[in-house]
């Protein structure tokens, strides 16, 4: 049975330094099983995102994070990058839009970099996540278990490392999902 995520709408959060294929590909597998992607941004008009140091495309805003409402989506993705989570957690509407999340028991997944934002919003203490290998210490000193896997779940909580980990990371992402709440 293939997975769906029929009526599903999903909320990814980024901005300028958005690393391209973790935006793309994870948005791609939303829409191939059915859900609603939507991208979420701290400012309107458009993002640019990079592959790795060098600029790419551009992608519309469909709404900034202080117009959106949290309780009008099913799940949250977090695509890496290294300026895009680090623009991103200095926001304090994006910290309250990530903190809520966890708050309802909603799935959410983050790559590479972008835990960087979920440190900042507090809700990793005694959960067990992968990431970019820089950001080890960084997650152990915000209360996780830091382990080098291709994708870690925890608890709706789907974590990868780079680039390479995209065909796991998009499968898990989609399978919480669909599962709902945690």
């Amino acid at each position: 049975m293939t997975t769906t995520l029929q009526g599903k709408r999903v909320a990814f959060l980024a901005t300028d330094g958005v690393e391209e294929v973790e935006y793309t590909k994870p948005r791609e597998a939303v829409e191939q099983a059915g859900g609603q992607p939507e991208l979420i941004s701290i400012k309107p008009g458009q993002i640019q995102a990079f592959k790795h140091l060098d600029k790419s495309a551009t992608y519309p805003v469909d709404r900034t994070v202080a117009d959106a409402n949290p309780d009008e989506y099913d799940a949250l993705v977090l695509p890496g990058g290294v300026a895009n989570p680090d623009a991103l957690r200095t926001d304090p509407d994006v910290v309250r839009f990530v903190k809520s999340f966890f708050d309802a028991h909603k799935p959410v997944a983050a790559i590479c970099h972008a835990p960087w934002t979920l440190i900042e919003a507090g809700v990793l203490d005694g959960r067990t996540v992968t990431s970019w290998p820089s950001l080890r210490t960084d997650l152990r000193n915000a209360g996780a278990n830091w382990v080098d896997e291709q994708v870690h779940v925890d608890n709706g909580l789907v974590t990868s490392r780079k680039p390479d980990d995209l065909p796991a990371f998009c499968d898990k992402m989609v399978e919480e999902i669909a599962e709902g709440k945690h």
